[in-house]
């Protein structure tokens, strides 16, 4: 690039327009080809160019000199070039490039904002519509809940603040949602709800429940979890996952952010780490409580009229079991040699106990159920559609005796203290153990009783 002294200044000329066609610079009075250190930097170079090199040196103005220095341009030119130089053709091609760069920077600014803003708009389209999440609710303060989903609160639902159920004050910050589809009676949607919740946790999750097992639990508990609404269950693209009844390596690194979790998992090893949290939401509302308290407190052991000291919650399961377990688990329910071991084992080691028993089979116990020594109640009501109050009963008890299922298995796991339970109640053969491990359906410390598998073997003969 060419140099121009231009009164102690120095000003790059553009080389290429300077390098074409002869230069034949305008004569000045002084005769000379310098300029007085008065003169314009466009006064410099416009008098370094000859009319026959100016249309191509203009081309190379462009993004160089501002449209204001026109005037300039056109005195100088008009004084060197005054029939050859087209000064209005050339002001005419002035490209918009040399706009004054704070207007030139402002455009940029405004049409980069116009991208991010448009670019924000369609990420958050996308995440409210296309995962079918632009539903909200409102709670009863008539605050709107944000979340990712949408939560409904139930018409029914109390507001204290021991309600089995309270919307959100604040939206979740996880992404996501994770439900469980609600299947069977009590015992099975409450080990589905603290599955749910201890995977929901670890894989750092939002736990909602379905409206279906609200409507089982909340009657019972005072449970927390929110529920999720029907509209948006039907919309959000759900991957599905079948658990089996134990904890896996794999359950805690799953990474789908809408799961929808299946199958009947009741294994402390989901969920007994949290446990105080798990006993915290199975609380009985206070009037079970109440009520169960009221009753025990009547009990009076029939041969001294005194009041126990121990209380043993025994719950036999019946019912469908009679047909399910022997014909398709190759299995057993508890019979009354396992009973009566489990209650000697109690009277060995408890002075004065007294044996609350619960069961859906409630003449059968009457029947086989030894009551010589006067410490067994029959207290049950045996009502599976409302099994609030033979549940209430059994978890205000100081000790359990549970045969087999899942409500004695939250009876025992609610009441705490010592539990017995039946063991080996299937033939090792038994595609039951395909979905059922016992070493992680009862917790170490609790006492199996093994069940008496002679008949099994019979039927299995014939």
């Amino acid at each position: 690039m060419e140099n121009l002294e231009t009164g102690g200044e120095e000003v790059e000329a553009p080389g290429p327009a300077l390098q074409l066609g002869a230069r034949s610079p305008c004569p000045r009075k002084d005769g000379l080809l310098g300029g007085q250190e008065t003169r314009s930097p466009i006064q410099a170079w416009t008098s370094s160019l000859s009319c026959s090199t100016w249309p191509v040196a203009s081309c190379h103005l462009r993004g160089a000199l501002r449209p204001s220095h026109t005037g300039s341009l056109r005195k100088e030119l008009g004084q060197c070039c005054p029939t050859s130089v087209d000064l209005a053709a050339w002001e005419s091609e002035i490209p918009r490039s040399m706009w004054a760069p704070r207007v030139r920077h402002l455009c940029l600014t405004f049409l980069l904002a116009c991208v991010f803003a448009s670019v924000f708009f369609l990420h958050i389209h996308r995440d409210l519509f296309h995962n079918g999440l632009g539903l909200s609710a409102l709670c009863p303060d008539r605050n709107p809940v944000t979340s990712p989903v949408a939560v409904i609160c139930l018409s029914d639902t109390p507001i204290n603040p021991k309600a089995s159920f309270s919307c959100p004050k604040h939206p979740a910050s996880l992404s996501g949602t994770w439900t469980i589809y609600p299947n069977g009676r009590l015992g099975n949607q409450m080990g589905q709800y603290a599955t749910l919740l201890a995977l929901a946790q670890l894989n750092g999750r939002q736990a909602f429940i379905q409206p279906a097992m609200h409507a089982t639990l909340a009657p019972v508990f005072r449970i927390t979890l929110p529920v999720l609404a029907p509209e948006v269950n039907g919309r959000t693209p759900w991957r599905e996952l079948e658990l089996h009844d134990w904890m896996s390596e794999e359950y805690a690194q799953l990474k789908e952010p809408w799961l929808r979790l299946t199958g009947f998992p009741c294994s402390w090893t989901f969920f007994h780490h949290l446990r105080e949290q798990i006993r915290s939401e199975f609380t009985l509302h206070d009037h079970l409580r109440r009520e169960a308290q009221s009753l025990l407190n009547q009990f009076r052991l029939s041969r001294t009229g005194d009041r126990p000291s121990t209380f043993v919650g025994v719950h036999v399961r019946r019912g469908d079991y009679l047909q399910v377990m022997p014909y398709q688990w190759k299995g057993v329910v508890g019979d009354r040699a396992y009973l009566q071991q489990a209650m000697d084992w109690f009277r060995a080691r408890h002075e004065a106990p007294i044996f609350v028993v619960t069961s859906n089979g409630m003449e059968w116990c009457r029947e086989n159920i030894d009551t010589s020594r006067g410490d067994v109640i029959f207290a049950g009501d045996g009502q599976e559609r409302t099994p609030g109050k033979d549940f209430a009963l059994l978890t205000q008890c100081n000790h359990t005796i549970m045969t087999i299922g899942t409500f004695g298995f939250w009876a025992a796991y609610l009441a705490g203290g010592n539990t017995i339970y039946l063991a080996n109640f299937t033939l090792p053969n038994s595609n039951f153990l395909n979905i059922f491990k016992p070493e992680a359906a009862f917790l170490p410390e609790w006492v199996g009783i093994n069940a008496d598998l002679a008949p099994l073997q019979m039927l299995a003969e014939h």
